[in-house]
């Protein structure tokens, strides 16, 4: 028999995790404040604590030390009805062994109850002091979640790959990492990949010597260079070209940069968080990202919740974003008609918070300082993203070729065959004249983005009267 202390004032709490307990077989002693708690450790020691945030006088989290020191490494199961991400990584960094929001299931206390009974943790970190505006809002069980995965990845130096839509708030998941984790004091650098122009990306993240190139007039330190002590954060890191790829993989390994144009390595400690919208995993599958650096870079990974998925939540971020657009602007925060919330809520948010927000803003400007009603909003946003407008466009064209080809055949009773060329001529000039130009008519440039030989791109080039430069 196993014994089992619970800490909450919630009478209905305490007595279902009291029964949940004893129907286990264990012994459970239930009290209803932190004083009560240690009263309860002075006559004898638990094999694990249940303990609610919120008690009556001193709070949870703030008694989790003494019960560390008095019962050793006893598992702590933290619940509270107020999550919240500093809540969430405070109860991490103070050792607990898990973290739930109320009202939970029955089943998944049960099953975090009997681990806790059978295993032993490590000693917690010291705690420091939270910065508590972290931009994150949310008391769904899904950001609940998000906020107990970014408090566990900040507890580490792994390698994080935060997953989502755009839009969902994945840089500020990256900056809370960096913010409760131990390279704080550190710069944070953000890097959107997608941004980079691809002939200059090599010596934006890893630096050049001066006179490595054309312009080069000056050494310049790179991002990564630049993160040292800190975090790199790569946002939209499906988009690294492969060659840029394995340089990075060596950087991580082996913790040097070498600059464009330079034989001395520059030394380099800072931990990765990675960000994308993309399944990565199907990139390494077609061979558009390297498998071992997408080992390296996603060693926890972290997923963030569209806002359709979380309709509870748009009351609470409204209210914060225009408590924001408030305190910005000098002026008095502006309310939200029940009809307007109302609106919000049925709305799809294919574009996620940072949509909300714009909205929000729309409206406000309309508002004019008075109640925000359904007639101030801007009308939903109704579309697909251009990608798959495009592969679509593309598909069909492609459709359209194949017919009028087939129709040909059957009309001239021709049984040779010239699809294949006819589809070539049909995609491979606007294939090289978008890579040509996103290499700024460099043909070499474009025909190792390609994966061709440069006088194979020549050829095709003078072949479709295509102007290099």
């Amino acid at each position: 028999m196993r014994r089992l202390l619970v800490v909450d004032d919630e009478p209905s709490i305490a007595w279902g995790l009291k029964r949940l307990g004893e129907s286990l077989g264990h012994e459970v002693v239930a009290v209803s404040s932190a004083e009560q708690a240690l009263e309860a450790i002075q006559q004898g020691t638990f094999d694990a604590v249940v303990l609610d945030v919120r008690l009556p006088g001193r709070d949870g989290l703030s008694l989790m030390p003494e019960l560390k020191e008095r019962q050793g490494t006893a598992p702590i199961v933290v619940i509270t009805a107020y999550g919240d991400l500093p809540t969430a990584v405070e109860a991490v960094r103070r050792g607990a062994f898990e973290y739930l929001v109320k009202p939970f299931d029955l089943d998944r206390i049960q099953h975090v109850i009997e681990r806790a009974l059978n295993q032993q943790i490590a000693a917690p970190a010291s705690s420091v002091e939270l910065p508590k505006a972290t931009g994150f809002v949310g008391r769904s069980p899904a950001m609940q979640e998000a906020f107990k995965h970014i408090a566990l990845a900040a507890s580490t130096d792994a390698g994080v790959l935060i997953m989502g839509e755009s839009g969902v708030g994945k840089e500020l998941a990256a900056r809370a990492i960096h913010t409760f984790g131990r390279r704080a004091k550190g710069p944070f650098v953000p890097v959107n990949i997608a941004s980079l122009n691809p002939a200059l990306a090599e010596s934006e993240l890893f630096g050049h010597a001066r006179g490595s190139f054309t312009g080069a007039d000056q050494a310049r330190m790179g991002l990564l260079a630049q993160a040292h002590g800190g975090t790199l954060f790569l946002d939209e890191v499906a988009e690294i070209p492969l060659e840029i790829q394995v340089k990075l993989l060596r950087v991580l390994d082996q913790g040097e940069v070498y600059p464009v144009g330079s034989r001395e390595a520059v030394k380099t400690d800072f931990r990765v968080v990675s960000a994308t919208h993309q399944d990565l995993l199907k990139n390494v599958e077609a061979g558009e990202f390297r498998h071992d650096l997408y080992f390296r870079l996603c060693a926890f990974q972290l997923h963030l919740p569209p806002l359709r998925d979380r309709p509870e939540d748009i009351a609470e971020l409204a209210d914060h974003f225009l408590s924001q657009m408030a305190d910005s602007s000098n002026d008095r925060r502006l309310g939200l008609s029940s009809e307007a919330l109302a609106e919000l809520k049925r709305r799809p948010w294919r574009g996620n918070v940072r949509e909300l927000r714009n909205a929000l803003e729309h409206a406000a400007t309309l508002a004019r300082g008075g109640m925000i009603e359904v007639e101030h909003l801007p009308p939903p946003v109704s579309f697909q993203p251009a990608e798959t407008n495009a592969a679509k466009s593309e598909t069909e064209t492609i459709r359209r070729a194949i017919a009028q080809w087939a129709s040909n055949q059957l009309q001239s009773g021709d049984t040779t065959g010239d699809l294949h060329e006819r589809l070539l001529a049909l995609v491979e000039p606007p294939l090289f004249c978008e890579t040509l130009r996103r290499n700024h008519g460099q043909v070499a440039a474009a025909a190792r983005e390609l994966g061709v030989h440069r006088t194979t791109l020549k050829k095709k080039i003078d072949e479709y009267g295509i102007e290099a430069e």
